[in-house]
């Protein structure tokens, strides 16, 4: 029995599945809460999502193609159009009309930051909210959207805390030598995220000058993380320069212990350092958090006693008791 991935409040959030540069090719395969579900760009232009089972004999549609922004199933060809609509039958007689209950049961979908976003039920909130995205001294980048071997909720859970940096993070900006968390405060943040603010000192080695802008082996950052329910994640880097580095870390859940893993950056830099060399190095710092969490087994306890905590653990405290909260969970 699932412990989280099947309660029906995560139907009604939007999650991010795929980059929309993925759409165009060929029909799309993702699980989501543990529904198997097809995506592609119908013949409007717009992005429709449906259960991966054509109506007829139950084939899997995400194996057949997409031509014009039609879906064709791979078994008997039956064709699909915007909405999951069904707009051909080639086996029907001429002017037979195609049978009503053939049509997809499309679920919600839509761009947003360059993803696509699926919501399997009526939303109860929107996608969340990056102002950055806006303003036009900001570029956005986007990364690959990969498979993880974790818990959605231990990658939330890690995303929130910050006492990792000089432990697993050594590699790229975490300085062993500052473990001390200084006491800080949850609270409200901007444009609905709920988290805390911080200073923190990083090493700047030389695969991160670059992508800093600076030369100095040690900078200091203004930092801010936090997130808005299920399972986003907002990281704000503010750099004595007036650098921001903008991170938009998005988890979601194929079932209690596999997830999708994607990021978006937004730079208000001058374009001079390249989208890849940016994207570079925040992978190497993903690849740390990854091979942490892929060895640590099932899904986080969300219950309070389930694992002992410090004060330096109320971002990530807070994060799970309010999730608890959001599942109905005591």
């Amino acid at each position: 029995m699932a412990v989280f991935s099947d309660n029906p409040v995560l139907r009604g959030y939007w999650h991010a599945v795929a980059r929309v540069s993925e759409l165009p090719a060929a029909p799309l395969k993702r699980t989501l809460l543990g529904v198997d579900i097809v995506i592609w760009r119908g013949p409007d232009g717009s992005v429709v999502a449906a259960p991966d089972r054509c109506p007829h004999r139950e084939a899997p549609l995400s194996a057949g193609c997409v031509n014009d922004g039609v879906l064709q199933c791979p078994y008997h060809g039956w064709e699909f159009g915007s909405g999951g609509e069904l707009v051909r039958v080639p086996s029907a007689l001429p002017g037979v009309p195609v049978p009503p209950t053939g049509h997809l049961a499309a679920v919600h979908a839509q761009e947003r930051y360059g993803l696509v976003w699926v919501c399997l039920d009526e939303p109860v909130a929107g996608v969340p909210v990056i102002a950055h995205d806006v303003d036009p001294a900001f570029r956005r980048i986007n990364n690959p959207v990969e498979a993880w071997t974790t818990s959605a909720t231990r990658l939330t859970d890690n995303f929130m805390d910050y006492t990792h940096f000089p432990f697993v993070h050594t590699g790229t900006f975490g300085r062993a030598q500052d473990t001390v968390v200084p006491r800080f405060e949850v609270e409200a943040l901007s444009e609905g995220w709920y988290g805390f603010q911080y200073e923190v000192d990083v090493n700047n080695p030389d695969t991160a000058k670059t992508i800093s802008g600076q030369d100095d082996e040690v900078l200091h950052r203004h930092m801010s993380t936090g997130f808005t329910l299920p399972f986003a994640v907002r990281s704000t880097i503010k750099y004595e320069t007036g650098l921001e580095h903008i991170l938009l870390l998005l988890t979601t859940p194929i079932d209690d212990v596999n997830c999708y893993f994607t990021f978006v950056v937004w730079r208000n830099d001058d374009f001079s350092v390249s989208a890849e060399e940016v994207i570079a190095f925040d992978r190497m710092i993903g690849a740390e958090d990854k091979l942490m969490l892929e060895r640590i087994p099932g899904v986080l306890p969300l219950a309070q006693t389930g694992v002992v905590s410090v004060q330096a653990d109320k971002g990530s405290v807070e994060w799970r008791r309010q999730f608890a909260a959001l599942l109905g969970l005591r």
